[in-house]
């Protein structure tokens, strides 16, 4: 996959995060400094933010999720568009 290839879909690691994070916003031509500028965030907690860092504060993290555009979505494993809808939880159990 080329640099400027994007992938969007699972994450199983804070890397895996932090690389499609970086890939996104570099995709958008927006440095480090224009995105702590839009979301109040540090520099440095976004360069650690996207090289992986294990302990990244996850408030911050969605900060920066939702400052570049992207969220989160949480769903059991193998269900890949399994959502129900904006902020609705699916699938009772049956």
């Amino acid at each position: 996959m080329a640099q400027d290839d994007i992938t969007y879909g699972t994450v199983q690691t804070a890397k895996e995060l932090g690389r499609l994070v970086r890939t996104h916003r570099k995709q958008r031509h927006l440095t480090l400094e224009t995105v702590s500028g839009l979301g109040n965030l540090s520099t440095r907690f976004l360069s650690e933010f996207e090289r992986g860092k294990e302990t990244a504060e996850i408030g911050k993290v969605l900060k920066a999720l939702r400052t570049l555009g992207l969220e989160v979505i949480i769903q059991p494993r193998g269900q890949a568009g399994a959502r129900s809808g904006p902020g609705k939880v699916g699938g009772g159990i049956s």
